[in-house]
């Protein structure tokens, strides 16, 4: 895989600082029982990487030390590290909101057919990749099969509640361009996946997150390689809207990788560019102190257009 980093360096982006913390996302490994080309993590299959029993300890404690209301959990298939029921009900306990960024294939694998039941008694945030409402689309940039299997699942979510109005139970899905272009407007997009999923498969959820597709790692890799990542990188900067940057998600979440190092997002821990810029040394969540967050200069390179392109993009969706 090329190094895209060269390429994102010397940036201009507008200098941002830090508010108050009320988001933990962990990265709980790179293990995944997909490889989609869209991928920012490059997660498969074949990846060995996962959080300590240690690591968890020491994240769930910063989080209650932080006082942060959610607790976001990633991958690679965060559902397949070893400790995820213990991590979800220990975080619960603590009265965190848990958000599952889920591929949902995961529900369907033999090994995994208790998550759904799981996730609702635990009342779980769910935010599942759907990258199309049309099974061609999905299977091109997802595997063959994947979007069968994505249905499969969410019709169990809707069974046990998930996406329905008044059940608590929230179900969120997240759009994904298949190329180097940028998402269309999210609300409109959001009624037409409504409608469709709804009129072909009975399916209902809560909201659609359509998120601009990160110029690093895999995809960024692969534009590289294409000749299509400096078209790519202009497209972004030409879209830049200033408003976008007053609700980065950067501003009140901590990012925190595998082996427990801390970034001021999950596309930055991406770039291994920790707390303070490229240069700076990593810092480990054992070590962080709180006080040392709210105004510290959060870390900026050229994908950082990407978050402020447009309607903006963010792990929740549109910025506006």
């Amino acid at each position: 895989m090329r190094d895209v980093t060269p390429f994102l360096t010397n940036s201009d982006f507008p200098p941002l600082r830090r508010g108050a913390l009320q988001v933990l996302q962990l990265n709980l490994g790179y293990l995944c029982n997909l490889s989609c080309v869209h991928c920012h993590v490059d997660a498969g299959p074949k990846r060995k990487e996962s959080m300590s029993a240690q690591t968890i300890a020491q994240a769930l404690a910063f989080a209650r030390a932080a006082a942060v209301h959610t607790l976001d959990l990633t991958g690679g298939a965060p559902e397949m590290h070893p400790n995820f029921q213990a991590l979800v009900e220990q975080a619960r306990e603590q009265g965190l909101n848990v958000i599952d960024r889920c591929n949902l294939t995961i529900l369907q694998h033999p090994d995994y057919r208790y998550l759904p039941a799981f996730l609702a008694e635990q009342r779980v945030e769910i935010v599942a990749s759907l990258p199309c409402y049309l099974q061609d689309n999905v299977d091109t940039q997802r595997g063959k099969g994947v979007f069968a299997d994505s249905i499969a699942a969410l019709k169990h979510l809707n069974r046990l509640g998930y996406g329905r109005v008044d059940s608590g139970l929230a179900l969120n899905l997240v759009y994904n361009p298949q190329g180097p272009t940028l998402p269309p407007a999210q609300l409109g997009l959001e009624q037409a996946y409504k409608n469709h999923l709804q009129q072909e498969y009975g399916i209902v959820f809560n909201r659609l997150f359509a998120m601009t597709n990160m110029p690093i790692q895999r995809f960024g890799s692969t534009l590289l390689s294409q000749g299509r990542l400096p078209a790519y990188l202009d497209l972004l900067r030409q879209n830049f809207r200033r408003e976008n940057l007053s609700n980065l998600m950067c501003l009140n979440t901590l990012s925190v990788d595998w082996q427990g190092y801390v970034y001021d997002c999950d596309f930055n821990q991406m770039l291994a560019m920790p707390l303070g810029g490229f240069d700076a040394a990593r810092r480990h969540i054992a070590e962080l102190q709180v006080a040392d967050l709210p105004g510290a200069p959060i870390a900026t390179a050229g994908h950082c257009f990407g978050c402020t392109a447009g309607q903006g993009s963010s792990c929740g969706g549109a910025l506006a």
